[in-house]
């Protein structure tokens, strides 16, 4: 009980680099400034690593240095998440709420998000460098061993086209559908969740979309959500119906 309560205050830092036993890992520069600087962390002290390939490790400061620490790996914690296959196809929205949008996403155990470009999206290409960093911050935060892959932008159109068999593309129609946790219900893995722009979708993009055999369109309830609390609420609703939260 002691080493868990230890574990649940000690820092978590992504590397981008594999981790495992025994090795020695130099930090990069924002990390090492945060582990030394601001955790004033020395010789001996643990951290804890991730690298979204091999797990989740303990490892020991060896040789604090404001600019590149070192740490040794002590022994691996937790392996590598297996997360449902749910992807979120969502409409790139302003900076601040697509940065929340892709923080929640992390947070809510998604497989995959894909920033998707319709006809009313004000925003066509997101910053990915950006959107990964939240993730990547989120993922530190809430425990998270593999981080959600990051698709490039993407039109409707090609996503559309491109649309695997056998996944099932469940969008949320502002025009009303079935409920959403009797179509989740019956969505498990692969899935997708398809989320518009704050205008929704067109005429002409929503008959596009119900042309994809595996295509659902559902409800979110009576009242009016804006796009970055639908995804939110759809994600948990299908986690909760069919993915990992049951």
């Amino acid at each position: 009980m002691g080493r868990m309560e230890k574990l649940s205050t000690t820092p978590r830092l992504f590397v981008e680099q594999p981790l495992a036993m025994g090795a020695h890992v130099e930090l990069p520069a924002p990390a090492s400034h945060y582990l030394v600087q601001v955790m004033r962390m020395k010789p001996g002290d643990p951290v804890r690593l991730f690298d979204d390939q091999t797990g989740e490790w303990l490892a020991r400061m060896a040789d604090p240095d404001k600019r590149r620490a070192v740490v040794t790996i002590e022994s691996r914690t937790l392996p590598r998440e297996s997360v449902p296959d749910l992807w979120l196809c969502a409409a790139p929205l302003k900076k601040g709420r697509i940065d929340w949008l892709a923080e929640k996403a992390c947070e809510l155990g998604v497989a995959r998000l894909i920033p998707t470009i319709t006809q009313r999206t004000i925003v066509d290409r997101p910053k990915h460098d950006r959107l990964r960093a939240h993730m990547i911050e989120a993922a530190e935060q809430c425990g998270r061993t593999a981080l959600p892959e990051l698709a490039e932008p993407v039109t409707l159109a090609r996503l559309i086209k491109d649309w695997p068999a056998g996944r099932a593309l469940i969008f949320a129609d502002e025009e009303g559908g079935a409920p959403f946790t009797e179509v989740a219900a019956q969505c498990p893995a692969p899935a997708a969740i398809l989320i518009g722009p704050e205008g929704g979708f067109t005429d002409a993009e929503r008959a596009l979309i119900a042309a994809v055999p595996e295509a659902r369109a559902v409800s979110l309830g009576p009242r009016i959500l804006r796009a970055d609390t639908a995804a939110a609420a759809a994600v948990s609703l299908w986690q909760a119906m069919a993915g990992d939260w049951r």
